[in-house]
């Protein structure tokens, strides 16, 4: 029904921003300043590619740690954030 109504783009959207990305932090901007002490607005592509790595489990991962799973996840989705900026 989701899909119907609403782009892709708002679902994302929507998505990003109740996702759990740790204990009790909901959001993206919530998960920004947890993991980063910044504001979603200032992530550097780096830091934006872990985020995503992280999901759909970021509970799982301890704040500020890297596992090699989660810098091959970054490496890919890096390279694809890259890929879609070339026109």
């Amino acid at each position: 029904m989701m899909e119907r109504t609403l782009s892709k783009r708002r679902i994302l959207e929507i998505y990003l921003n109740v996702a759990e990305w740790g204990e009790g932090v909901f959001g993206a901007e919530a998960a920004a300043r947890y993991h980063f002490g910044i504001p979603a607005s200032a992530l550097t592509p780096e830091q934006g590619a872990y985020l995503a790595a992280i999901l759909p489990s970021p509970r799982k991962y301890e704040r500020g740690r890297e596992t090699p799973y989660i810098r091959g996840r970054m490496t890919t989705i890096s390279a694809r954030m890259n890929a879609a900026q070339i026109p």
